[in-house]
């Protein structure tokens, strides 16, 4: 039986194009990178002397960059080529990397951010397209969550690695930190060299895409907006999953640090739990979201990450700590299985635009999202804070179940 279905894997890989391939390891390299830092950053920027509310704004302030960069990015994307915005967006993430490392207080983090945060939303545009152009429909959900389980693999071993490094300089402290960055920025150097050498984009044989490219942006921009409720629904139900995502990003390591009283190996430990799920249940969770419908897969795992929230809050100690961390694995299962029915709303030579709208959201969100946490963790306290994020996953599964249609066998458009 295990035979079967590894032979079945192999197969699915194999008549996959090129450039679906070459992306899953230019994804996970990416992520083993991001991830060395993604737990510890917020707690290095406090430790460079911010406080609570000043490291939401630090945040906000860099998620301006990406702002600007997300509605163009799809778009041009297919008029230059994915291949060319994975070179721009990847020195770009290695340059933030190296100011993060050189910073000597928290306020020249606030340009780290910027340019970090523009990198990282020109490649989250640009990622998704991949899959959205080269994955047939009914493939789609199964092929991106087996992306997301080789990513996961990397992103398991990544934070107990920063962990060490952090323990061999000193501790939880921003000297202890420091170091991350410069691994992080020789990475994706490393990352730049991949794509330039091996990623190729194939669409001539897709003639729908080169439509999208040869229409003018504000054109298409109107196309997508044509397509009526579903696609403005959607973007409200992302802008709740962003404003989730952002803050629970930012605020749950400082909660653990200092709420909780975890040292990196704890934070650690909770990151690499969380990539425990999407390892083991990434490709059934595909193959389920390509049978029974996307919605329902994003019914199932959602409550999984609520219980999460709840056990953060409520932990009295690190084991129930790593439980949470590794019950948020459910929230990824669910960001890829929404990626799925992302892909599915507007034809594909309208992919790069789509996406562009939803980054701009997601860049605006990345504004809006850590201020509003800061401003609750110092009126408030830092509890309301992971209160707000279970209010929103209820808005959102609410707003799914009554609004939303299954896409799975929504008609080609």
């Amino acid at each position: 039986m295990k035979i079967r279905v590894i032979e079945r894997l192999v197969s699915f890989i194999k008549r996959q194009e090129r450039p679906f391939k070459v992306n899953t390891i230019r994804a996970a390299l990416q992520y083993f990178f991001v991830s060395l830092t993604q737990r510890y950053q917020p707690i290095y920027i406090v430790g460079l002397g911010a406080d609570s509310l000043q490291l939401g704004l630090a945040n906000g302030i860099g998620g301006v960059a990406g702002a600007v960069i997300s509605l163009p990015t799809g778009w041009l994307a297919d008029k230059h080529g994915i291949r060319r915005m994975f070179l721009v967006g990847t020195p770009l993430a290695a340059l933030g990397s190296l100011i993060f490392a050189l910073s000597p207080d928290w306020l020249t983090t606030i340009p780290a951010l910027l340019i970090t945060m523009l990198a990282l939303q020109i490649l989250m545009t640009v990622c998704p397209m991949v899959c959205g152009r080269y994955l047939k429909t009914k493939e789609r959900a199964m092929g991106m969550q087996l992306c997301d389980t080789l990513v996961a693999i990397p992103g398991i071993i990544s934070p107990l690695i920063g962990a060490i490094i952090i323990t061999e300089f000193g501790g939880l402290t921003p000297e202890g930190i420091r170091p991350l960055y410069v691994l992080q920025a020789i990475g994706f150097l490393l990352i730049f060299f991949v794509v330039l050498r091996y990623y190729r984009d194939t669409v001539e044989k897709k003639g729908s895409s080169r439509l999208g490219s040869e229409m003018g942006f504000l054109e298409n921009m109107r196309k997508v907006f044509a397509r009526g409720k579903n696609v403005k629904r959607w973007i409200l139900y992302r802008a709740l999953s962003d404003t989730s995502w952002y803050v629970s990003l930012i605020y749950l390591p400082l909660f653990v640090a200092e709420v909780k009283g975890a040292d990196q190996f704890v934070l650690g430990g909770m990151t690499t739990a969380s990539m425990i799920l999407p390892l083991l249940l990434s490709i059934p969770m595909g193959w389920l979201a390509d049978t029974i419908g996307r919605k329902k897969v994003i019914y199932i795992v959602t409550p999984f990450y609520a219980l999460s929230i709840l056990l953060l809050i409520s932990a009295t100690n690190f084991t129930t700590l790593i439980i949470s961390g590794f019950l948020q694995g459910f929230f990824m299962l669910g960001l890829v299985t929404q990626g799925a029915m992302t892909q599915e709303f507007v034809p594909t030579y309208l992919l790069g635009t789509w996406w562009g709208v939803l980054s701009l959201l997601s860049g605006g969100i990345s504004i809006i999202g850590p201020i509003i946490g800061g401003i609750i963790w110092s009126f408030f306290g830092p509890v309301f804070v992971f209160l707000l994020i279970l209010s929103i996953e209820a808005s959102k599964i609410t707003l799914l179940w009554l609004s939303i249609p299954e896409t799975l066998k929504m008609k080609s458009i």
